[in-house]
């Protein structure tokens, strides 16, 4: 498999998810702004969204959107309990997380990576964001992660938007559920290594 991804961007999520279960995937690192893919290649040719991420699997078949990439994964190795079993209510109560991420959190942070978004609307956008981390500040407290005491791949994609926080200056601390849980997720090893490999934190940081 390749996961073609950006660094820091949403897909860290599936690129975390594949060093969780172990398996084995070509990182493929997409030049976000141009569309051009390291070592060469037109990324609008892989994905005519021209977002990331994309998973290119080895039939040649390529599937994009995060939540539906992260799905597919866990159901390569349901033993490693990434995604509750099909048919499952637990399975629904995870894909239920996964939406609100994609909608109400990921969506809402667009805007403010945009330089033409007027400063009035990014003040709006993080208005919202405010509103939507004061109720999941409340659905975390007791809990380690979003469905209880076992990591989800909705824990993995909730991690990588939270991240976003610090580029922007929003300080995490005022949700502080949100913030034990994020750096809960990023103290797990699977996760160090991700972000190493992406350049967000060096060898060392990992280590400690």
């Amino acid at each position: 498999m390749k996961l073609y991804y950006g660094p820091g961007a949403c897909s860290l999520s599936p690129h975390i998810v594949l060093r969780e279960l172990g398996l084995p995937f070509e990182m493929k690192k997409v030049n976000t702004k141009d569309k051009t893919i390291e070592g060469g290649g037109d990324y609008w040719k892989v994905n005519g969204r021209g977002y990331v991420p994309a998973l290119e699997l080895d039939n040649g078949e390529v599937l994009t959107e995060g939540p539906a990439i992260v799905q597919y994964l866990a159901d390569q190795k349901p033993e490693a309990g990434l995604l509750p079993k099909a048919g499952s209510f637990e399975r629904y109560r995870v894909q239920e997380w996964l939406n609100f991420i994609t909608s109400e959190i990921h969506k809402s942070f667009s805007p403010l990576f945009r330089p033409n978004t007027p400063d009035e609307y990014k003040t709006i956008s993080k208005e919202n964001l405010a509103k939507r981390f004061d109720w999941l500040n409340e659905q975390l407290k007791g809990k380690d992660y979003l469905t209880g005491k076992s990591f989800t791949v909705a824990d993995a994609y909730l991690f990588v938007v939270l991240g976003w926080t610090k580029p922007l200056a929003i300080d995490l601390s005022r949700w502080p559920n949100l913030a034990a849980f994020h750096a809960r997720v990023a103290a797990r090893p699977k996760v160090k290594e991700a972000m190493v490999a992406e350049g967000l934190i060096k060898k060392e940081q990992a280590m400690q």
